[in-house]
């Protein structure tokens, strides 16, 4: 009984700082948060609890289902574009040709870049004055003068998912190419002999055995792309005329820029949910592939 006691208060001690962290770091200012949305906290010294108007508010008034629906577009395309680019670039550097190395190196620089900077490089690009993209173009006789992409709401929120997808592509990629060499080179040998050509061994072979890390990936860009601030605000702050507003952006205009803390506060606790929902799905669908691993 003694032996099992100091067992577990030695389990406990070790787990202690881990515990600490996440009651001080994460678990507390969640619950602010949420106690927070409840109010309408603001400048002012004090504040009231006022129930479910915030969150009545803004999925009442305004255009916040707009931006939601938004936000589920670009987070779609830029996340569907990076794992198709992603597979593509691990396949190729995954193949046996001369210089893999120097590909390899080569994928790292808009992923060890400061993001800022990558940011404001592509903001540059986009200029239409003195842009490499609308010169370019336009030496071409594509088209007949400058093009102002961030300007026009149709281009921007365009040209907001070609920055992301430039940005996490390279962490996409390394992560694929890492899971395409843990396969055993013995099936793909099989495969060769009894005369599978390389398109069947990539559908029968690589994609089904790295299925864990296509859903890995996919959750880990899903969220990072869902809460992406520093790309569209950089770019475009969220215009012109809120083309560009996704749901942390409108977050932060709410919270920071219009000082309304209880209403900014509503609108993090529905981004809170919104990934949730993504961890639990993710959470079911490896569940899934580790029972049928099982049977």
């Amino acid at each position: 009984m003694t032996s099992s006691r100091s067992a577990t208060i030695f389990a406990l001690a070790l787990l202690a700082p881990a515990l600490i962290y996440i009651l001080t770091i994460v678990a507390y200012p969640l619950v602010d948060t949420i106690i927070l949305s409840f109010t309408n906290a603001s400048l002012k010294a004090g504040y009231d609890f006022v129930g479910w108007a915030n969150y009545q508010r803004i999925f009442g008034v305004g255009n916040f289902t707009e931006v939601i629906v938004r936000t589920f577009i670009w987070t779609f395309f830029s996340v569907t574009t990076k794992m198709v680019i992603g597979m593509a670039g691990a396949v190729l550097l995954n193949a046996a040709i001369p210089g893999q190395a120097v590909f390899r190196i080569l994928t790292m620089p808009p992923w060890i870049v400061p993001m800022a900077i990558g940011i404001y490089m592509w903001s540059w690009m986009y200029n239409g004055q003195f842009g490499m993209i609308s010169g370019l173009l336009q030496n071409f006789g594509l088209v007949g003068g400058p093009v102002a992409w961030l300007a026009y709401g149709h281009t921007a929120f365009w040209a907001t998912i070609v920055t992301d997808v430039w940005i996490g592509v390279p962490m996409v990629t390394i992560y694929f190419l890492a899971a395409m060499q843990s396969i055993p080179k013995d099936l793909y040998e099989a495969a060769w002999t009894d005369g599978a050509g390389r398109f069947y061994r990539f559908r029968r072979i690589t994609v089904p055995l790295m299925v864990p890390a296509i859903i890995t990936m996919s959750l880990l860009s899903l969220i990072a792309t869902f809460n992406s601030f520093d790309i569209i605000w950089i770019l475009t702050q969220g215009g012109p005329s809120g083309s560009t507003t996704t749901m942390i952006i409108d977050t932060y205009k709410t919270a920071i820029g219009s000082r309304k803390y209880g209403e900014g506060a509503a609108r993090a606790v529905v981004i809170c949910i919104f990934v949730s929902l993504f961890c639990l799905a993710y959470f079911r669908a490896v569940r899934k592939l580790q029972q049928g691993e099982a049977k």
